[in-house]
């Protein structure tokens, strides 16, 4: 583990933990008005942006400038569905831009005006018309946390939809059961200077919308994994989103599933958007595949 890891780790528990540590704390945040969710100004400046509306929701397109795009992905980004997209995966689209990817950013709406049963049809729709101008061999689903979520479980429903696997699912840190409920969880969350179950399961609850949080839609960890695209699942030892990662990993095997897990010592919570060595290495991995693997 890098000295520049462990700063990190110590700032986000002294910063961070507090903000989830309680459920009133977290009802605080739940409650808290949403920020701006489109691209800053200066990725506007160093890519061909566009914006346009799918359903009600905002979808933005951020494409390589001055060049045709010969790979695409739809990044759906963390935040425990509470919270908008930040800087550090504008910056990770932004360098996808940068190595010839074209990325659909949906904004989906998030909760408590929003719930996942609003969230489904949007992202299902913003990948039926990607396809309908690039082959789905060519395109990566990718999200983190929440979205890492988001992402396996609307690769679940793809089939039902009639559109066909992605190249690849990427997954960093994905929050795979929003039930929190794995045993081995307790002794990671110790470990983890950031994440609180305690104030993700309002995040969960409200999401969920008064539903069951075991459904496949919320928890795609008790959904198929049976002949989805291969997935790549990046996560640190200290962040709770490990054991159910590692579940992940033993269920697909299970099931004739593709599932290539990296766990990187020491490292927190979507490590690959961090900026310390570990982090900075495992975000230029998933460049170079969302860009040219094949």
């Amino acid at each position: 583990m890098s000295l520049q890891m462990t700063v990190v780790a110590a700032f986000l528990r002294l910063a961070y933990k507090p903000r989830m540590a309680t459920a009133e704390r977290g009802r605080a945040r739940l409650a808290e008005p949403k920020g701006p969710s489109g691209p800053p100004a200066k990725l506007r400046t160093r890519h061909e942006v566009t914006t346009r509306q799918v359903g009600g929701f905002d979808c933005h397109t951020v494409a390589p400038t001055g060049r045709p795009a010969e790979r695409a992905a739809i990044y759906l980004h963390g935040g425990a569905y509470i919270s908008e997209i930040a800087p550090q995966h504008w910056a990770l689209i932004s360098r996808l831009a940068d190595a010839g990817v074209r990325v659909e950013v949906p904004s989906y709406g998030l909760a408590p005006q929003h719930t996942y049963r609003d969230a489904y049809p949007f992202v299902t729709a913003v990948y039926r018309d990607l396809l309908s101008s690039t082959g789905a061999a060519a395109v990566t689903l990718l999200g983190d946390s929440a979205g890492g979520g988001l992402a396996l479980g609307l690769a679940q429903e793809l089939s039902a939809a009639d559109l066909s696997q992605p190249r690849r699912l990427v997954l960093v840190a994905p929050w795979l059961d929003l039930t929190l409920s794995n045993p081995d969880l307790p002794a990671v969350e110790a470990r983890d200077p950031w994440l609180s179950s305690t104030g993700l399961h309002v995040a969960a609850a409200a999401w969920a919308g008064g539903d069951d949080p075991t459904g496949p839609r919320l928890s795609p960890l008790n959904g198929p994994l049976a002949g989805l695209a291969p997935i790549d699942v990046y996560v640190g030892t200290r962040d709770i989103c490990l054991p159910d990662s590692l579940l992940l990993r033993d269920r697909g095997a299970a099931q004739g599933a593709q599932v290539r897990l990296e766990v990187c010592e020491g490292a927190v919570h979507v490590y690959p958007l961090v900026p310390t060595p570990e982090g900075r290495s495992a975000a230029r991995r998933i460049i170079e595949d969302v860009a040219t693997g094949s």
